[in-house]
């Protein structure tokens, strides 16, 4: 998790256009098509340009131009986040990053140059929390699920990650995430 919280992100767009600041969460939480959108983007099998007008219509939202970098606009970088694995690469432990695309876009806001490994789901065709997308980023790195380290929000990833054999954490904040990184890894990373 290198970026502020994607739900406080979305909470913030929602207020902006009158609905509930809960209203994305609810959306994927309580209605399969948008779930089954979200999925489409994830594995490039949409585009934005078929996502945003669909999900906006569910949303309720009139306006569907440029939705997704809308949705995206609160986010910002997690500076510790990024710090610790800049820590993590320079104390010699491989780095890979595992992400459910939105579009290409957003990804011009992080430092996926932090890794010596990426895996973006729209690109391979697969999603978190699928095996498939885990195995393929430990093989990218040249390492064994079971020596890797898996970080992430949402606890069907993370799920996902131990499924394959991984040691997971579930990010909540950062200095927690930092703390059970330093205990895993053996190192200092603040």
């Amino acid at each position: 998790m290198l970026t502020t919280s994607i739900w406080v992100a979305f909470g913030e767009f929602c207020e902006s256009v009158g609905l509930e600041p809960d209203a994305v969460r609810a959306l994927f939480r309580d209605e399969p098509e948008a779930l089954a959108l979200l999925r489409g983007l994830e594995t490039g099998e949409l585009d934005e340009a078929a996502f945003e007008p669909r999900f906006a219509a569910l949303l309720g939202v009139d306006d569907h131009e440029g939705l997704i970098g809308r949705l995206f606009a609160g986010l910002g970088p997690d500076e510790a986040m990024i710090g610790a694995v800049r820590a993590a690469r320079a104390g010699g432990v491989a780095t890979g990053l595992i992400t459910n695309s939105w579009g290409l876009g957003i990804y011009d806001r992080g430092p996926v140059d932090l890794f010596d490994a990426t895996v973006i789901s729209g690109d391979v065709g697969l999603h978190k929390p699928q095996p498939e997308i885990y195995r393929l980023a430990c093989e990218r790195l040249g390492v064994q699920p079971q020596e890797s380290v898996f970080v992430d929000d949402l606890r069907e990833n993370v799920a996902g990650a131990e499924a394959v054999g991984m040691a997971a954490v579930l990010h909540r904040e950062s200095a927690a995430t930092i703390a059970e990184l330093e205990r895993l890894l053996g190192l200092q990373l603040r």
